[in-house]
């Protein structure tokens, strides 16, 4: 398993640089970093009392890992999960919040574990995302991997907007699938035609 700050580097990477995408709800983001986030945890990096674009222009990468680490890794008890799903799930809680707790929360109740969809990792949700670790630990984390890549399919079908992350303009695979597919094993990637397949309904 790869370290868990060999893991914060690459998702900062992953990221990319500044942005400030009109169809992107999370607004201007640097590093994954995203405005919202830094006026919740009041980081006015230009000390001009304020926390807007040009604070997030001034995010450096070291900024960026230790904001995931400590507040999208440690703070929601990623960490208390099992090893086969904490790159996964950290690397979603970035992406989606509390929506990629979500995602494991619904995934283990569909395998028969008692959990409530709250968006929380609490005693409840380590303790079943441990049992069905045990007893399939390469089932679990590629079926997260797949729930997570439909539910940026299911994103985008309800929001047109999304779809360019979807979907590249040539017609490949956008950012948000080859992403999630980053984390599934290869065998499970969607073909092209699979994959033109689930978005027929777009054109």
């Amino acid at each position: 398993m790869p370290e868990i700050q060999d893991i914060a580097r690459a998702i900062v990477a992953r990221e990319g640089g500044f942005a400030n995408d009109p169809d992107d709800p999370g607004g201007a983001t640097k590093h994954g970093v995203t405005v919202h986030t830094m006026r919740r945890l009041g980081l006015d990096l230009t000390g001009d009392g304020l926390v807007d674009a040009h604070d997030v222009r001034a995010l450096s990468r070291a900024d960026a890992e230790r904001i995931f680490l400590r507040h999208y890794y440690q703070g929601p008890r990623i960490d208390a999960l099992p090893a086969v799903l904490r790159a996964s799930v950290f690397d979603m809680y970035v992406n989606a919040g509390a929506n990629a707790v979500k995602i494991l929360q619904r995934l283990l109740r569909q395998m028969g574990q008692d959990v409530a969809v709250d968006g929380v990792i609490g005693p409840q949700t380590i303790a079943a995302a441990r049992s069905v670790a045990e007893a399939a630990p390469e089932h679990i984390a590629d079926a997260y991997g797949i729930a997570r890549r439909n539910y940026y399919f299911r994103l985008a079908d309800k929001r047109p907007a999304s779809r360019k992350y979807v979907r590249r303009r040539d017609g490949g695979k956008g950012g948000w699938i080859i992403r999630a597919e980053e984390f599934i094993t290869p065998r499970y990637h969607l073909s092209r035609a699979e994959f033109d397949e689930r978005i027929a309904s777009w054109h």
